[in-house]
């Protein structure tokens, strides 16, 4: 079953621009593109190197139950610019009904601007399970055990 999301433009965005898509066959996120506020849609919104924003998208969405959505970053705007985000993938739960921000962050050493329209991240749509947490007195043994970071690592 192919889960659908529902959405709705906020009230100021910009509905001529695309809702977001997936631009292959076999791609597995969908683009989201930054729909700037009014004042911003000419100049664009400037990044600085180290900076944190929010971009919004125009959008709020509607997940179905038992799904959630991934916000990731955009592999070309990264390698390309350092453009990233910092809690990588962000979560939009089924239950949230605000608007649909992308968090960026601007990891490169030059300043970054963010066009009207730009695709500056892409949703994963993934099932989601909860899980129910239980305390218990000993855990069961593994062959690596207590083995932490980097101890199946080479040998």
């Amino acid at each position: 079953m192919t889960p659908v999301l529902r959405l709705v433009w906020e009230d100021w965005a910009d509905q001529s621009l695309p809702l977001p898509s997936y631009e292959t066959a076999g791609a597995a996120g969908a683009d989201l593109r930054a729909n700037l506020k009014p004042e911003d849609r000419i100049t664009g919104f400037i990044l600085d190197p180290m900076r944190r924003a929010i971009v919004p998208t125009g959008l709020r969405v509607e997940i179905p139950h038992g799904f959630e959505m991934q916000i990731r970053p955009r592999s070309g705007l990264a390698f390309k610019h350092g453009i990233s985000l910092p809690n990588t993938p962000g979560t939009i739960d089924s239950d949230y009904r605000g608007p649909l921000g992308v968090l960026l962050i601007n990891l490169g050493s030059e300043p970054y601007t963010i066009h009207h329209g730009d695709r500056i991240a892409q949703a994963i749509i993934a099932p989601v399970m909860q899980a129910r947490f239980e305390l218990v007195t000993q855990l069961g043994e593994t062959e690596r055990g207590e083995g932490g970071f980097g101890s199946t690592g080479r040998r």
